[in-house]
């Protein structure tokens, strides 16, 4: 993940700083020295790494201590504050219009996963804000983008407007917009062409459709993987373009991070949305504070909460918390339970979004990942009746039962022990349950 380097020196400078007293000259300039040299190996622009010591330094220096709060608690805030100015101080997010058809023009680079991304917002509009989205598939020099798009839209259910290679893009702009109006769509996302590099042909075209459309956002792809190059890209691009804001991809990848830290101040355009993986739910709308959050090591709670909130089904949880506290789970609440955790996202990537949770390696969210599937596949070889009566399962229903998912017995005897563990520690919740000691749903 982005900035893992960058909080693990963060986060380490501020441990140093327990025990002082106060923050003083002395023992700030080390520190201050230290967050420099972090945030240049993290990429982060010089201009903005000296600015930004600048600013910590002139608010941190002299700061008596209060009551209860330490030198490196203190630290911590100046920091925060100061990271979420970096990042743009307020979330930005889409202006949508009022009786008519919000319009985006999607625009960047070819290769840094525009039509993807197209795709993920248009995802992102349907799904939280049960918006009628239209499609635009505008990159008539790449058949394979219009291919590409038009299966996206069949994987979301979002209709797509392929009108072919042969019709200008600022034509099927134009009558994208006209098509919205006639057929009430709320949003109209058109997916540009791009090319290996910024020239003339592209930006006269990009600017024939914003002068026709007259979009009300015009969102620029940015790859996080690409360093200082993303801000030279926004620069070029918003020099050109009235851009209103940028969408940063790969923010889950090995990236420094340091493209996400300067862009917004050096070129003045915000960060609305990230990527944050390959699928097309993995698009967050950018909020400045939580990002600062996830870079101290603070977690994320709010984004946890409302990722909780979106993919587990509350009937279902119920239910299967009212069969735990009556005892009668069985394998295929456990099998459901999986399911429902497995829509949340990686292991790795839920840990960081709680405060103080150790980090898990790769390996370890492998195995954790190869456990539950394998998990899954034993419980889904299983009749009806061994799911629901696990107590059943004999030495020859082990054997066919580790025959339909290519395992053996003791991988079988695994699942059993730790359902039987499970079950042990839920006949205790149900007592305190049932004693008032524990809260009510």
């Amino acid at each position: 993940m982005a900035f893992e380097s960058l909080q693990d020196r963060l986060t380490g400078i501020v441990k140093r700083l327990r025990g002082q007293a106060r923050l003083t000259e002395s023992n700030m300039e080390d520190m201050l020295k230290e967050i420099r040299v972090a945030l240049l190996e993290a990429d982060v622009n010089f201009k903005v790494v000296k600015e930004f010591v600048g600013a910590v330094k002139e608010k941190a220096l002299g700061q008596q201590v209060l009551n209860k709060v330490s030198p490196g608690q203190m630290l911590v805030k100046i920091v925060h504050d100061e990271l979420v100015d970096l990042l743009g101080a307020d979330q930005c997010d889409i202006r949508f219009e009022i009786n008519k058809p919000t319009i985006i023009m999607m625009c960047g680079l070819q290769g840094s996963g525009k039509t993807t991304t197209s795709g993920k917002l248009a995802r992102l509009f349907k799904r939280k804000m049960a918006k009628k989205v239209l499609l635009v598939a505008g990159d008539v020099y790449r058949p394979a983008a219009i291919e590409q798009l038009v299966t996206i839209g069949k994987q979301i259910d979002v209709e797509v407007l392929n009108m072919g290679v042969d019709i200008s893009p600022v034509e099927i702009a134009k009558k994208a917009v006209a098509k919205a109006y006639e057929e009430k769509f709320d949003v109209v996302i058109i997916d540009t062409a791009g090319r290996l590099h910024i020239d003339e042909i592209l930006m006269k075209e990009l600017q024939d459709i914003e002068r026709e459309v007259k979009p009300t956002e015009v969102l620029l792809l940015v790859d996080a993987m690409s360093g200082q190059d993303a801000v030279n890209v926004a620069n070029a691009f918003n020099q050109q373009l009235k851009l209103t804001g940028m969408v940063m991809s790969k923010l889950d990848g090995d990236a420094r991070g340091g493209a996400a830290l300067s862009i917004k101040h050096l070129t003045g355009v915000p960060i609305k949305y990230i990527g944050v993986g390959e699928k097309l739910d993995d698009l967050e709308v950018f909020y400045p504070d939580r990002m600062a959050d996830r870079i101290l090591g603070m977690g994320d709670v709010v984004t946890l909460v409302e990722k909780v909130q979106e993919e587990i089904d509350e009937k279902q949880a119920k239910r299967s918390f009212n069969k735990m506290m009556d005892g009668k789970f069985d394998l295929n609440d456990m099998l459901a339970q999986m399911e429902q955790i497995n829509r949340l996202g990686s292991f790795g990537g839920l840990l960081k979004l709680i405060p103080g949770m150790p980090k898990i390696s790769e390996e370890d969210q492998e195995k954790a990942k190869v456990m539950m599937n394998k998990t899954k596949a034993i419980i889904n070889s299983m009749t009806k009746d061994e799911r629901k009566h696990p107590e059943i399962i004999k030495n020859s229903r082990k054997i066919r039962i580790a025959k339909g998912c290519g395992m053996n017995s003791s991988d079988i005897n695994r699942l059993l022990n730790q359902f039987d563990q499970m079950k042990k520690s839920m006949k205790e919740m149900s007592s305190l349950y049932k004693s008032g000691r524990m809260p009510k749903f």
